[in-house]
This record gives C-alpha cells, structure tokens and sequence, in this order.
C-alpha cells in the first residue's frame, strides 16, 4: 500500500517498534476468523495515540465494524483521522493510520511506522527526525507543516528505500547534507519554505536521477542555480524565491519531460537571453518572473499544445507577442513590467471571460478594435483613465480594503469590496482604484478578500475584519490629488494565521511594500510587526511627494514564506486599509473665491499700469535729471546677493534676490538703461507679460525706474532655471516623472502663447536657461525681451534675428522668417535636452557631430533612440514616455516648419491622447556632405562678426537682421542686444 507519513518529536521505547511490526504486519493470528483486532495490536494502537497526543479515539472497541469514531470525514484535503483495518484469513488487522490536520502536540515520535502512519502532515509535532528511523524500509517520509528544527540529519541517506521525502513549511536550517545524495530511488522531493543556505550539493543531483518532482522555493541557497541536467525525468520543477543566483543554465533544454517550470527572484548576475525551451512541448505551466531576461518572447511558446499559465512577468522582454496567438489553450498570461511594444491585438480582446491577462507597464500601444484598455483588463491605471479629466482636487483618500465603508470618528473609509481576480483592474470612482493580479497555482480556487476567523478586540476592528489579498501584486491607486506631501498610513493585521497550538500558527507571510514605485518595506511580516495575530498594526510614511497628482500604493509577494498554511495556496500580500492624507492645509472655498477674484483684479490692474507706463515711458522728457519712480523704488527693494549652496554646502552660484519692505522674497532682473535694445526689451517684457497669466508663465509682479536702474520685479523661483537643474554645475535629481511634467508645462505654456491668450506671442528664445522652476519643480517660461506679437492674419513676420544659435529654427535664422512654428523647433531642441541631459550646443559625441540634435538625428535613423536618455536615471524611467517624448521633439525640429506640430497638438502626444507622425525629412538633408552646414556656416560668421567687435559670446546669443548681425549676451538669462545681467533664481 502506498502512503505518505507525516511525522515528529524525539525518542520512544525501543519495544515499540516492535509493536509496530506486529500492527503492520498481521502478527497474533490466534483471533482465527473473528474480526476483531488482535490485543497485542490494539496495545501498540494505545501507546501511539498516547504518544502523539490523540485522545479522541474510544480504543475500549476491538473490532473493525465497531469502531465508527475512527472514521472521521475527510475535509477539504486538510483534516483526516483514520485508523484503517483489513480482515483476512488469519484475522483483521490494522493496515493503516491516517492522523492529518489534528494538531497532534507530541514531542516524541514513534520510532517505527513502517507504512503504518501513512499521513502525520499538519500538526504541531517538534524536534527532530529519529535516528532509528533508518533501520526501517520506508519509502514514503513526509514531515511537511510541522514545527521541526535544527539541520537535516545526515542518516537520512540511509533511508534507501525512500521514494517520497516532503520537509515543507518547517524550520529546517543549514546546508541540505550530500548524503541525501543516497537516495536513489527519490521521485519526489519538497524542501520548500525553510530557512535552508548554503549550496546544493552537485553529488545530490548528480545521483538523484530518478527524480519526478523537485520543489525549492523560499529558502536561503547560494550559488548558481543549478542545471537538474542528470534529472531527465523530471515533470516538476519549482525554484521560487530559492536564493539561488542566475542566469538561468542553458543546458536546463535537457529537461524535456517538465510539465511545470517556476522560477522566479534570481539574484545577482547580468541580463540573460531567454533560456532554450523549444524541447519541452509538454509544458503546460510555464514561470520565469523576475529573471532578468532580455530580448524577445520565443516563437516556439506559441506552439506548446498543452500549455495552459505563462507567467514572464518583470523582466526585460521586448518585442511584441503575436506569436502567442497560436497557443490555443493558454488561460493566463501575465507579462507585467517589462518593455514590450506592438497593439494589443483581437485574439487578446476577443477571447472569453475566463482568458485572464495582465500586460500592464510595457509599451503597448492601443487596441485595434473598438474595446478599451480598461475593459480588457490589460494596462495600468494612469492609461485606463488617461482621457478622464479630474474635476477637482483631493486632499486626502480612505479605502477599508476589501471591506464595506466604515466611519472612524471623523474619517470615512470608502467600501471595496469587489471580490477581485487574477488580472483586474477596478476603478468605482475616478479618483481612486486597485489592480490585482495573480493567481494560486497550487488551488483551484483563488481567494481576494480574507475574513476574520476570530471576533476581533483591537481598536477599530471594523477596518480590520476585512482584507484585500493577492497572490503576487496588489496596487492601489489615487488620482486628483493636489500636488504636493502627503502622509500614507497602512493598516495591517493577520487574520488567516492562528497563535494557538496548532499548525495553524506556522504560517509566515512576508511581502514588499512599495509607494511611489520605491521600495519602503523589505519581507514585511505583519503578525512579527505586530507581535501576534488579530493584533493591529499600522504603518507610517509621511513626506510622501505628490508630483504628477497620483499616488501609487503596491504589495508585492517576491515568493518568501510559507504557501500551504493554513492550506495550501495562502501567501501574497494581505492590507486591510488605506488612508492617504496631505501634509498641508486645503485651501477652503471661500478662499479659492477670493484668490481668483483677486487675481482677475490684479491682472487687469496690472494690465492697465504696463499700457500706462509704455505711454509715460516712450512720451518722458529725455533731459529730466530728477527722480523717475514706476511701481517700485529702489528703497522699496532691497537688493541682495543671495548664495545657494548644494546637499554638500559648497558654494553653487551666486544671484541677485530682491527683499520687499514686508519681507517678500522676488527675484530682480537688471537692464542697462545706457543700451537702446536693453530699454526697448524693458518695455517689450513689460507690455507682453503683464497681462498674461498662466501656471507655465512667470508672474511679472512690477518693475523699477530710478536714475539709470532698470529692474524687472518677477516672482521668486526656488529652483532657478533648468540649465542648471539638467547640466549647470549644481545639477539637480530630476527624476523621470518630474522630467516629463516638465516638458508637458513648457508645452502649455507655449500653446497659451500661440493658441490661448488674447494676444497671441511668439516667444523667440526658447531655451533651458529660458525655463525657470519653482519649489515643486513646475516650469515657467520667462525672458519676454525678445517676444513678438502675432496677428491672426499675417502667415508669418519679417523680421531682424534674435535669438540663440542652437535653438533657432533654420527659416528663423537663415532668412528671418518668423512664425510660432519657430518657438516649435526651438521648444523641440529643450525636449532633447532634457531626455539626455546634456546641453544642445556643448554636447558632441565625435567631431562628426555638431550638437546633441544632429547625434539624435543619426540615432533615429540608426534605430538607437533610446541611447539618448540621461545615463542619471539607469534604468528608473518609462521607456516608453522617453521614446514618446524623444519622437516629438524630433517632430518638432522638422527642417520644414509646415510639417511641425502645433503646440496643442504637442501636449497632447506628449500626453499620449495623440499618435505622432513619424519625422518627415529627405534622409540627404542629414548626410555626411549636408549636415548642419548651413547653421554651423551662419553660427562661424557670428562669432567671427562677435569677435572683431570685441563682445562677449557665452550663451552663443545672436541678434541682427539677414544682411547686418550682432551677437551679443547676457549670463543667465540673455537679453540680446544689452550690457545687461539678467537674474532670476
């Protein structure tokens, strides 16, 4: 008969084994024909319900048919007590003993059960594993959900005959002993979820060759994860979480009999190509999560008949999936985080209900029928609800995860109770949502949402009676939040786990905490946190920055702990609540009213006064020599140099702040009134941008007239400009995401000059040093000193050059053609910028290259565009934002204005609302004998002009017109024509 054991404790009498025999095999035939069971058999029976701690057996019955109570139902594969009797011709005799799920406390085992104890699995047995065990032929030894410690004993070689060896979900530590390497007739072999370390020995699986079933996941193994070479016959393979190092081994294609292969979390080593499968056409369950694998997904997936679940999920995969297609019977799919491209196509969105697949963060693109993203449940939640615009802000967000909607005092934490599945997305409201994915490979069934088994004593137990599981990730979104810090608090308690005497309490749940897609807790364990079960525990994150309006909230199952506790497939991420509150105060709406109609007064006020002051200031008396006074005088401003310093307290740079009467940080920009263009730009700005107001414009607050000072009053800016945050000498951290709301601001900031405002602008100096950034990082555009007015019903304007070589489009330069299409190249060579990081005019590769747009052009047609981005970021970026952006800028500095996009039309691709056209251009006109010639021509007979006239050139600023031109700059921000300094911090 064949039976499984699952046993523990210390020692017995030695007599006992004897007994044992005498059970197993039939001794004491002097009962005849009778059915009852032999007195030396039922006196072994007591002393092994005695020693394992049963209790619950009426062991004064001796005959088969009499002893009901020794048949208990068998529930949910997880309890079972048995005592299994056959009648003969010499008698009845017990044949076997089933004790599984019964808690069982001994601390000693019974030294010989010889088949007899076929099922000791899930109790509470301690200890070790009896020396005298190997005098028996057992040949199934299974120990798995028991409290056993210390090594494994080494005279488990001995055990020969053993075919089944289960060590699971116990407390096993130390290296796995090479004399296991005796067994040479194991088929099935479960170390799964100890605390094992150290290598696994090469002569173990050199010698186990008649392994069918091997299981290795959430242990401590060093080394490189071994090849299994020698087990050809091998159907089952799981290594999740093992410890063990990749790549993955090439010579793993020797395995064509595996049905099941999960390997999941290697450590160390570098991207590896996909490993060779094409030989296991038997596959029916395929894992390599979080792996490290680069390139495509193999052809040959698509021709594997049986299989049913892939899972490629966090690696490195590129390449679209069609060929997936051809797998008929896949139901799961989940390739999540890695950098696919290509549509989602109708066999993915045409399948049934029950195809389940998670493509979020790649770089798909969208559907190709009429279904939404959202609707297939394939991609995140920033694309599910990209076109739903935020009606408001929110200040703060409550979630009772997986439970009903609760009030806590005066906090009210919404419902989500949806149950969940293995790849969803779900969304109630607009302004928040969760995705769960994932699925219970060892269970049919998969449970979302825990329940409380125990009535519950913590304060604000309602929060805690319910809980939001997965098996692998959970991410819970916020939207609409105002910008800025926000403190997340997590609640937390285990409600599956017991803390009695019971298996139940052997489990260990341990999961990542992510916030802001950064890590904030490694291998959290809520019921070690708290110290118990049913036992709140709350976590804290405060300064959490809020930049682009969404917070992201994910749990994460890296494969550690148990998975069989209570019964098997309970593991994953486990969160009871969320609670997600600014750090600042709301304005209320009495405030927002009077802030906006202050504002509106102020606009025009202001508007009125810059009419005004051109009118006084073209009309003055030239020879007056008394004091001139506009909005401000020089005592009303009081100038200081203002030093910044950097994270390491040396000196950065020095600029001019202004302090007003009342305190007020401003930052002051100085003309010379002694130069015609410096007085003819203090006007310009003053007349263009004192009437303009937008959250992407600088605010000019006034400006100051005394003796030959002329100062622009303008908004204090924390930040200074974005030369100096990407490539200055005090560079900032811009990370990716701040990278992209910068560029999307300085797009709508452009299309309200060009589209929106009343007076529509051509800004014609559009530059990273043009570009100022406040506290948060926001962009502005400032320096209107060369802006020009464009009128509805001219194409373009004729008219001198001023600008910046580098940044000027090749009509603009070339011939003074002048249209908003300029402040497009120009706004597309800043987008460069700060894809790479590098400045337009400083950056050059090789001699072959003229700046950092010709380098982008070459790439382009290289195919290598995602060279461009800044090396500061590593890999922490969207790829496909930055291919995104990279392809508008290119759009954006077309040689032919014509074919370049409006500023609207640039939000929106940038934006993802709107496809971008690939760059149109005659490949010759960037060739070798034409690249760039006739810019870099104009840009040398500049500075040769510049230079014999013995002015300075240190923003290469030109100004001039087609036959006669000055180069001329400022540091900072240039003001072309003047002696000026331009200053803004």
């Amino acid at each position: 008969m064949s039976t499984q054991i699952y046993p523990k404790a210390m020692r017995s009498p030695v007599p006992l084994i004897i007994l044992f025999i005498l059970i197993c095999f039939g001794a004491g035939g002097t009962q005849g024909q009778t059915r009852r069971i032999p007195g030396d058999e039922m006196a072994a029976l007591r002393d092994i319900a005695q020693q394992l701690g049963k209790t619950d057996w009426n062991l004064s019955l001796n005959e088969c048919d009499e002893n009901g109570n020794w048949h208990t139902p068998v529930m949910d594969g997880l309890y079972n007590s048995t005592v299994n009797c056959t009648c003969l011709v010499d008698g009845c005799h017990i044949s076997a003993i089933y004790l599984k799920g019964q808690d069982l406390p001994a601390r000693h085992y019974v030294e010989s059960s010889v088949n007899c104890c076929s099922d000791l699995n899930r109790n509470f047995l301690n200890g070790s594993i009896p020396f005298e065990w190997t005098s028996t032929k057992l040949e199934f030894l299974g120990l798995s959900m028991n409290r056993l410690s210390g090594t494994i004993p080494k005279y488990l070689g001995r055990m020969t005959s053993l075919t089944n060896l289960s060590l699971e979900s116990n407390m096993f530590d130390g290296a796995v002993p090479v004399e296991l390497g005796n067994l040479v007739n194991l088929q099935y072999f479960n170390l799964n979820s100890n605390n094992l370390t150290g290598e696994l020995p090469k002569e173990l699986l050199n010698n186990l060759i008649n392994l069918r079933e091997v299981r290795l996941s959430g242990n401590n193994f060093t080394g490189k994860l071994p090849s299994f070479q020698s087990c050809e016959q091998l159907r089952i393979l799981e290594l999740e979480a093992s410890g063990f190092e990749g790549p993955i081994p090439s010579n793993i294609s020797l395995l064509r009999n595996l049905t099941e292969l999960r390997i999941t979390d290697l450590n160390g080593g570098g991207p590896s190509d996909f490993p060779p499968l094409e030989n296991m056409t038997k596959m029916q369950k395929l894992m390599l999560r979080s792996c490290n694998i680069s390139g495509s997904i193999p052809g040959y997936l698509g021709n594997f008949p049986a299989l049913t679940e892939l899972d490629l999920a966090y690696n490195r995969l590129e390449g679209n999936i069609t060929n997936l297609e051809a797998a008929g019977k896949l139901q799961w799919i989940y390739l999540t985080r890695n950098f696919l491209t290509g549509p989602i196509e109708n066999w993915i969105t045409s399948r049934p209900a029950t195809f389940q697949t998670d493509l979020s963060y790649n770089n798909f693109s969208e559907v190709v029928d009429d279904a939404t993203t959202c609707n297939i449940d394939t991609l995140d939640f920033a694309k599910c609800l990209k076109d739903a615009p935020c009606t408001e802000s929110w200040y703060s967000l409550h979630i009772n995860c997986g439970g009903e909607k609760v009030i806590i005092g005066k906090t009210t934490y919404e419902a989500d109770e949806y149950r969940g599945d293995a790849a969803k997305f779900m969304h109630r409201v607009l302004y928040w949502g969760f995705s769960s994915t994932g699925r219970l490979w060892d269970n049919k069934t998969t449970e979302y949402i825990a329940k409380n088994v125990s009535a519950l004593k913590m304060n604000d137990s309602p929060l805690y009676t319910r809980a939001r599981l997965s098996p692998l990730s959970l991410t819970y979104y916020g939207r609409c939040l105002a910008n800025g810090k926000y403190t997340v608090t997590l609640h937390f308690a285990e409600i599956i786990f017991r803390d009695n005497a019971s298996y139940w309490s052997l489990g260990r749940r341990l999961f990542d905490i992510y916030i802001q897609d950064k890590i904030a807790r490694k291998d959290f364990d809520i019921e070690a946190t708290a110290k118990g079960v049913d036992k709140a525990t709350i976590l804290n994150f405060s300064n959490v920055a809020v930049t682009n309006h969404t917070v992201e909230i994910r749990f994460y199952w890296a494969g550690k702990g148990t998975r069989a506790i209570p019964r098997r497939g309970t593991y994953g991420p486990l969160i009871s609540a969320i609670s997600v509150v600014a750090n600042f105060k709301p304005p209320s709406n009495q405030r927002n009213k009077i802030l906006t109609i202050t504002g509106a007064v102020a606009s025009a006020l202001c508007l009125t006064l810059a009419i005004l002051f051109i009118v006084w200031w073209k009309t003055r008396p030239r020879s007056s020599s008394s004091r001139e006074q506009a909005f401000y005088s020089i005592s009303m401003v009081h100038l200081v140099v203002y030093p910044f310093y950097n994270t390491d307290m040396t000196m950065c740079y020095f600029s001019m702040q202004g302090i007003l009467l009342d305190g007020s940080a401003i930052a002051v920009k100085q003309l010379s009134s002694r130069s015609k263009q410096g007085n003819r730009e203090f006007v310009n700005e003053i007349g263009m941008i004192s009437g303009l107001q937008h959250p992407n414009l600088v605010r000019l607050y006034g400006c100051c007239v005394e003796r030959n000072q002329l100062l622009l009053v303008y908004e204090y800016m924390e930040n200074n400009s974005l030369a100096r945050a990407l490539f200055g000498e005090c560079q900032l951290n811009l990370e990716w995401p701040t990278r992209l709301r910068i560029c999307i601001g300085i797009a709508r900031g452009l299309a309200f000059l060009h589209e929106e405002s009343r007076l529509k602008i051509v800004h014609r100096d559009i530059k990273a040093t043009n570009v100022l950034l406040d506290g948060d990082l926001n962009p502005k555009i400032s320096d209107f000193g060369l802006a020009k007015l464009s009128e509805d019903d001219n194409t373009h304007i004729s008219t001198r050059i001023a600008g910046t070589v580098g940044y000027m489009a090749p009509e603009y330069a070339l011939w003074g053609y002048l249209t908003n299409k300029a402040d497009v190249y120009s706004f597309g060579v800043v987008a460069l910028e700060i894809v790479a990081g590098r400045d337009n005019m400083k950056y050059r590769p090789n001699e072959n290259y003229v700046c950092l747009l010709d380098w982008a052009l070459v790439l382009r047609q290289q195919g290598c565009l995602m060279d461009l981005v800044d090396p500061k970021l590593g890999s922490d970026f969207n790829k496909e934002e930055a291919m995104r952006m990279t392809k508008v800028a290119l759009v954006c500095t077309n040689p032919s204005p014509a074919l370049r996009p409006t500023m609207s039309d640039v939000v929106s691709m940038l934006e993802g609302k709107l496809g971008i056209e690939e760059l149109v251009t005659d490949p010759r006109i960037y060739g070798d004998d034409f690249r760039f010639i006739a810019l870099r021509d104009k840009y040398d007979e500049l500075q040769h002009q510049t230079s014999t006239k013995a002015e300075t050139l240190t923003d290469h600023t030109v100004t001039g017109s087609s036959s006669s031109t000055k180069a001329e700059t400022l540091t900072d921000h240039t003001v072309t024509g003047s002696s000026s300094t331009s200053i803004s911090t």
